[in-house]
């Protein structure tokens, strides 16, 4: 139901959602050296 009230049309549709917290929040460089590091 959610998806749909956000406007998803598509059915069976997937959603990613993702979070930072603490120091990959705060700091700029932390969050790109990790994201860099994952890919």
């Amino acid at each position: 139901m959610c998806m749909m009230m956000r406007g998803v049309e598509k059915q069976n549709s997937a959603m990613i959602t993702s979070v930072m917290l603490g120091e990959f929040r705060e700091n700029a460089a932390t969050r790109s050296e990790f994201l860099s590091l994952i890919k």
